[in-house]
């Protein structure tokens, strides 16, 4: 994903971009050697790319080798909210595999099965939405294929084991290829309403009836 919306960044014609993350990527480098990355409006570290790590090809650790415009810092210089809100106008960018109705996000786990760290996500969550002007993004399909079989990442409740990366109450904005919805301020009927309107249509129908099965959307709630 990072990748994805890097490129597509490339062809939006902004310019001026920051960047300040957990992880360097080929689609920053790429929009760094396009000239759209100059760090030029920061009020942190004005003129760096500051990052933990980079992981990608070896163009990528090519670029960044003593590279002066990159400023590689430990973690906890990266990803605490507080420092990360010191700039204005964040936008974190997000994945995650599964979300449930009320707006929690668990993007580490496939049930019982651990399939990834906790990352900074939740920490860039909170960091841009205190950040003056700021936006958090999570972005996930809205399906996922397992033994040809296909199921809705978004569901009435999460499965089984699953671990809440992100609380409902850090939500802001939710992506699918479906469309987008903001939950900030959002009550528990309108927070279902949203998240089932950007769902895989197949999906849909029953996720309401399930929604007003189990108390989500009360009986003659528009």
């Amino acid at each position: 994903m990072p990748n994805a919306v890097c490129s597509l960044l490339l062809e939006s014609g902004v310019r001026d971009l920051g960047v300040h993350t957990e992880r360097m990527t080929d689609g920053i480098v790429d929009l760094y050697k396009a000239g759209v990355v100059t760090g030029g409006a920061k009020q942190v570290e004005r003129g760096k790319m500051v990052c933990t790590f980079g992981l990608g090809s070896k163009a990528m650790y090519a670029a960044i080798d003593r590279n002066p415009d990159i400023l590689c810092c430990p973690v906890d210089q990266t990803n605490l909210p507080h420092l990360i809100a010191r700039n204005d106008s964040v936008v974190a960018i997000n994945n995650t595999t599964q979300m449930d109705l009320q707006g929690q996000a668990a993007s580490e786990s496939d049930g019982h099965r651990h399939i990834s760290g906790t990352g900074g996500q939740l920490q860039f969550v909170r960091g841009a939405y205190a950040s003056r002007g700021g936006k958090s993004f999570i972005c996930l399909s809205s399906t996922h294929e397992r033994r040809g079989v296909r199921k809705s990442r978004i569901v009435l409740n999460l499965s089984a084991g699953n671990v809440v990366t992100t609380p409902r109450r850090d939500m802001m904005y939710v992506v699918t290829e479906y469309g987008m919805v903001n939950l900030k301020g959002k009550s528990v009927p309108e927070r279902a309403k949203a998240m089932i309107s950007i769902a895989h249509p197949d999906f849909r129908e029953e996720m309401a009836r399930e929604a007003r099965h189990h108390g989500l959307i009360p009986k003659g709630f528009a």
